[in-house]
């Protein structure tokens, strides 16, 4: 009979925050497993020492590497997929022996956690169990004592290592954020924090739960003494906050006859290439303080200091528009953005839509005009476009089929040139089809 091997999550720091199931599998293991760097000091072996029996055997993992360059032809991960096999190697012995194993991991074993490819190359040779763990990320919230994320608030977690620019890209798009594996990034993490105007919010948290725990402002910390041990967390945003704080600025605002009219831009990016976007939108980008769009399009803006971004799915156009209006009511400065012109197949006919309603009438809303979509197939292509042309979306979301089958029949007699929009999607698959028949 072979063992079983138990991944076992020992939480954040503090011995106490071990769940019962945990030590009382620690406390019978026949093999106690744990990782380590290169020091050959495990945090996970630490926090569970007072339950390691002193009969059990103790299998210390240790990395050969962490950080920098080492000589193996496939590099820093070559040579850790050589250790996570030598080290699953050494665990099977013991399993087919018939022994108990616990890894011990740090938190949660499945989140972010060493046991993760132990498990991998483990798991469908021997039975196995995962026991989870408190994470750092809810400590880290706990340590602060405020919510991570309220409502429909987006919770990014995020690695430090990742490269300045993706990672304010990832910070300017959520709500909420809580960014791992520090140490050696963190002074890149606090420019990332910068450039997505979320510096201010963010707070460190080191050594989570243990009596050496610290919690500051990420402005107030020395780069040169941060662990590997420790947290950056961007709380989501208290909307209740956000709405006082909008009403309060109303109020001297409507009792003067001399403030500005609200207003609201709605600007095209383009067809893609930053370079297409007009120098007239950029220089209103870098004014407004919000920009609300679909995702995709949101993620081509560069990141700044100061600019809140709000991304709202595909097919939410109109309440997309009311949102970027209330903000404009409310005081903001604030740009709606579509690709390409967003006067063609764009947000701007959502926006005059919904601007209708009587709340908006003060709102003066001006639309900076972008490069089309046909129009840049159209320079790829020659000159397709120098005389009278026709654009058609074979989109049905807006529109019948039959009347879309009727003004492309009407453009065929007409013999013009036609420029065709959204001709497929992953559920309408065969209105091109139909369209060329």
């Amino acid at each position: 009979m072979t063992g079983r091997l138990y991944g076992v999550g020992v939480g954040p720091g503090d011995p106490e925050l071990i769940t019962l199931k945990a030590a009382k599998l620690i406390k019978t293991a026949d093999v106690i497993a744990y990782h380590s760097g290169t020091t050959g000091r495990s945090i996970a072996r630490s926090i569970a020492d007072s339950l390691i029996s002193e009969d059990a055997i103790e299998e210390l993992l240790i990395y050969p590497v962490t950080t920098g360059s080492i000589d193996h032809p496939l590099g820093y991960y070559g040579a850790v997929d050589d250790f996570y096999d030598e080290s699953a190697e050494r665990l099977s012995k013991h399993l087919d022996a018939g022994r108990t194993v616990v890894v011990l991991a740090e938190g949660d074993p499945l989140f972010y956690s060493s046991y993760m490819y132990l498990h991998d190359r483990l798991s469908p040779r021997f039975p196995s169990e995962i026991v989870p763990g408190i994470t750092s990320v809810t400590a880290a919230a706990t340590a602060l004592r405020m919510p991570l994320a309220r409502h429909e608030d987006v919770l990014t977690v995020l690695p430090g290592t990742l490269p300045v620019p993706e990672l304010a890209r990832r910070l300017a798009n959520t709500d909420a954020a809580a960014i791992m594996k520090l140490g050696r990034t963190f002074a890149g993490v606090r420019e990332a924090l910068w450039q997505s105007g979320r510096l201010d919010d963010a707070r460190y948290v080191e050594r989570v739960t243990t009596g050496e725990q610290r919690v500051l402002p990420v402005a107030d910390v020395d780069p040169t003494t941060v662990p590997y041990f420790s947290m950056i967390v961007v709380p989501g945003r208290d909307r209740r906050l956000d709405a006082a704080g909008r009403s309060a600025a109303l109020e001297p605002a409507m009792a003067s006859d001399q403030v500005d009219a609200p207003r609201l831009l709605v600007v095209g990016l383009g067809p893609g290439p930053e370079n297409w976007t007009t120098p007239e939108v950029s220089a209103a980008l870098a004014e407004v303080g919000h920009v609300v769009g679909y995702g995709p399009y949101l993620d081509r803006l560069p990141v700044r200091p100061g600019i809140q971004r709000h991304a709202t799915g595909n097919t939410v156009e109109l309440e997309r528009a009311r949102f970027a209006l209330d903000l404009a009511v409310a005081g903001e400065q604030v740009a709606v953005v579509s690709g390409g012109d967003a006067g063609v197949f764009g947000m701007a006919s959502a926006v005059f839509e919904a601007a209708e309603d009587d709340r908006y009438a003060e709102v003066k809303i001006t639309v900076l005009p972008g490069v089309t979509a046909a129009q840049a197939v159209a320079a790829r292509a020659g000159a397709p476009l120098g005389g009278d042309y026709a654009v058609i979306s074979l989109s049905d979301r807006l529109k019948p089929w039959s009347v879309i089958e009727q003004r492309l029949r009407a453009v065929a007699e007409a013999d013009l040139v036609l420029a065709i929009y959204n001709p497929a999607s992953r559920t309408r698959r065969d209105q091109i089809v139909r369209t060329r028949e």
